[in-house]
């Protein structure tokens, strides 16, 4: 590695130098079509940086996935045909026949570094698992295995949703991992015959004669290894290079004071957290990272902003669904101590962002999955009190499907206020929203069932009423297309994946073949 960097510094500087200016040229130009107003109506056209391209930068936790279970699927093929050459290194050391592969297992480990040995299992007597615990390769092949099993049992849905701190410092242990990758291959135990050995030791001319190898008046001499150089770090240099410049970032953002203007108890041990931190901008529908020191300091989670960008402040909303949110809840409760200290890093951004791209849009929130919506749906109020002309969305259907009766009144007062909205404008249309409840009793049922011809809804005190069940959706694409039969409709989840599944296949099945009638386009939120 020295001799390479003596040799060649300055043409790797050189490529260097070479490879940012491309960089610098491309960003460059990227931005100056992106955003300068000369090119607007290009860009409408063209649709630069369009949904369809952002839309493949919002599946970043599916290639996240893809891409261990393809390392998954890689270590094993390696660990298999490791074995089988282990097995091929054992069986040559101990056999006696005088065959090429025992000769050549039989060759000096005494000069380890440059010595002629080419089976690392260096006598009959030693075993496979010995050599894997006392070579580098194996050690830290065990070390590696060890980590990514770790790292991928505990990912899975039940220990990320039930017990997130192990997922979280377990997913940590990828440290440990790609160290034991950049030394792994030190060792050399696969090895090749030197340069200077191939001169006096050719195999298409000495392979044969390899009995001689030994006698005085032979050509052959005894080949000589040594091992390959590593070149795993060429694969994780770029990639540790950027998370660490990422996380240096996100360290910087995350130390930025943030001033806790307001906390909200809501039923169903549902915490609102208003904040403000300096220089803080976001677009509706993004989320951010937050973290409690006096919880824990390295755990960060992420929730989803309830905030309109419109708004002097940003929001989360924060259910208890595990340690660290309850913790963090019952902190905020305790009226006898200070407010506990929070810093934030974020925003980032969802598919969400693109819900005023689409001409109708359809939103659909599972339980505290409504947040992203809250944040759509303030926004919107803000448009119209400020009578904003660009608004592209015309119509809005808006879903929210809760177990429990107590739920609906996080964002009642946000559904009140654009009712009353809608009707002074005129606009009473534009939002179609629908709430059903899927946790009831026949005493809760019975109740609504009586008070049905009220103004307002028993249950929730809008005047839209509460549906009791699961929509039936074939039914609601259908009178959309309908409604709507030449618009791009967005279709918003944030849900489990059931409901995604059954949104998705509704989305194929009810957008036209014809690319000028209705086509619903499916977007989900990943966390």
């Amino acid at each position: 590695m020295g001799n390479w960097v003596v040799n060649h510094w300055f043409s790797a500087l050189f490529l260097a130098v070479w490879l940012g200016l491309n960089v610098f040229l491309f960003v460059d130009a990227f931005l100056k079509y992106e955003k300068a107003d000369k090119y607007f109506y290009t860009r409408e056209i063209l649709g630069f940086c369009s949904r369809t391209l952002r839309k493949q930068l919002d599946h970043n936790l599916t290639f996240h996935k893809l891409v261990a279970y393809m390392i998954c699927l890689h270590t094993a093929i390696h660990i298999i045909a490791h074995l089988f050459n282990f097995h091929r290194y054992s069986r040559s050391r101990q056999a006696t026949d005088g065959s090429l592969a025992s000769i050549l297992s039989s060759l000096s480990h005494h000069e380890k570094e440059e010595g002629p040995w080419l089976n690392p299992i260096q006598s009959p007597d030693m075993t496979v698992e010995y050599v894997t615990f006392t070579s580098i390769a194996g050690l830290t092949g065990v070390i590696m295995t060890i980590a990514l099993i770790l790292m991928v049992t505990s990912a899975t849905k039940f220990i990320r949703r039930s017990y997130f701190e192990v997922f979280w410092y377990t997913h940590h242990l990828f440290i440990f991992y790609i160290l034991g990758l950049g030394i792994h291959g030190i060792g050399g135990i696969v090895r090749g015959q030197t340069e200077e050995s191939m001169n006096e030791n050719h195999p298409h001319k000495c392979a044969e004669s390899f009995q001689k190898w030994d006698d005085h008046d032979s050509h052959c001499r005894r080949p000589r290894f040594e091992g390959h150089p590593p070149e795993s770090w060429k694969w994780i240099l770029a990639p540790v290079i950027l998370y660490i410049f990422e996380r240096i970032l996100r360290f910087y953002r995350s130390q930025q004071k943030v001033v806790i203007t307001k906390v909200v108890m809501h039923p169903s041990k549902v915490l609102e957290l208003q904040m403000k931190k300096r220089g803080f901008s976001m677009e509706v529908g993004q989320y951010i990272f937050v973290n409690c020191p006096s919880i824990s300091l390295l755990e960060w989670h992420p929730f989803t902003l309830t905030s309109a960008p419109e708004e002097d402040f940003f929001s989360i909303h924060i259910r208890a669904a595990g340690d660290w949110t309850e913790n963090l809840i019952r902190a905020f409760e305790q009226q006898d101590s200070s407010i506990p200290r929070v810093e934030v890093d974020g925003p980032f951004g969802t598919v969400s962002e693109d819900v005023f791209q689409y001409e109708v849009a359809m939103l659909v929130g599972a339980g505290i999955g409504v947040t992203p919506f809250a944040s759509i749906l303030k926004s919107i109020w803000y448009k119209f009190q400020r009578a904003d002309h660009d608004l592209k969305t015309q119509k809005i259907y808006f879903y929210w499907i809760c177990r429990e009766t107590g739920a609906f009144s996080w964002f009642n007062d946000l559904l009140t206020s654009l009712e009353q909205e809608m009707e002074e404008l005129g606009k009473v249309g534009f939002l179609n929203y629908r709430l059903f409840l899927t946790g009831w009793d026949s005493n809760i049922a019975g109740h609504a069932a009586l008070n049905f011809d009220k103004a307002t809804d028993i249950v929730t005190g809008l005047k839209q009423k509460t549906s009791f069940g699961r929509p039936m959706w074939d039914n609601e694409f259908s009178t959309i297309a309908t409604s709507h039969p030449k618009s791009v409709v967005g279709v918003f989840l944030c849900g489990p994946r059931t409901l995604a599944k059954s949104l998705r296949k509704c989305c194929h099945r009810y957008s036209s073949l014809d690319p000028r009638k209705v086509q619903f386009y499916f977007n989900k939120e990943n966390f």
